[in-house]
């Protein structure tokens, strides 16, 4: 049962959906259970997820570093949707008695703005200067061909968050699972850790899945890295 508070909040994820329109998301996650944290969800086609999946990398990541104990709000944070288009996104922190009970969460695709804003100065520009010129200034920081660390992704399951995070951690050393040496194990466990994915239950059993080795192995690297936190 979700605590009273958030059961006001179940309500406000619909009208949202509706007032707002198809193009927005809305998700409100109780971090009472963070493996099935999703309790609401309206226009559940942007991300693809369902009631029960679980907190998103930026989430937990949020939850690592209490960003939410100095700001009630984070705003218009890239996020990647079920079909690959960038979204713009921003979570509600909901607290009670100062201590963080909930996420209100909003995804925006204005892929569908996008798309006409461009055939709309298509009328009185050339092709080539719309491609070159204006979708880099429209799109700005919003068009990474791979998702930064911080991008956050939208997942239904555990072993798909956790093989996120580590598909990222392997990208951005560059190196396959079965090519780690030690210390890239090291590294990539550290950053998983900062990142706040062993908050999920089970997730050192998909790690050791996607890297290729043991749990027993992720549970001594992570022993390793709590001791060597300063």
């Amino acid at each position: 049962m979700a605590n009273p508070l958030l059961q006001h909040y179940v309500k406000l994820t619909e009208f949202l959906g509706h007032a707002l329109g198809p193009d927005y998301e809305v998700a409100l996650h109780d971090l009472t259970d963070k493996n099935r944290s999703i309790i609401a969800i309206a226009n559940n086609h942007v991300s693809g997820r369902e009631v029960g999946a679980p907190l998103t990398n930026v989430a937990l990541q949020i939850l690592m570093d209490k960003s939410y104990e100095k700001n009630d709000y984070r705003l218009h944070y890239c996020g990647v949707s079920a079909s690959g288009k960038t979204l713009r996104s921003s979570t509600l922190f909901i607290k009670q008695n100062g201590k963080l009970i909930g996420m209100l969460c909003i995804n925006f695709d204005d892929s569908r703005y996008q798309a006409v804003g461009e055939e709309i100065l298509k009328l009185c520009h050339p092709d080539t200067f719309v491609d070159t010129a204006v979708k880099r200034s429209i799109r700005g920081p919003f068009t990474e061909q791979v998702p930064a660390p911080s991008t956050e992704s939208f997942h239904n399951s555990i072993d798909a968050v956790a093989g996120d995070a580590v598909a990222r951690a392997l990208a951005a050393l560059g190196v396959t699972a079965d090519r780690l040496t030690p210390d890239e194990r090291i590294q990539i466990i550290t950053q998983l850790e900062t990142g706040g994915i062993f908050l999920l239950k089970g997730a050192v059993k998909d790690v050791a899945e996607a890297l290729h080795c043991s749990q027993a192995s992720v549970y001594r690297y992570l022993s390793q890295v709590k001791r060597d936190e300063p």
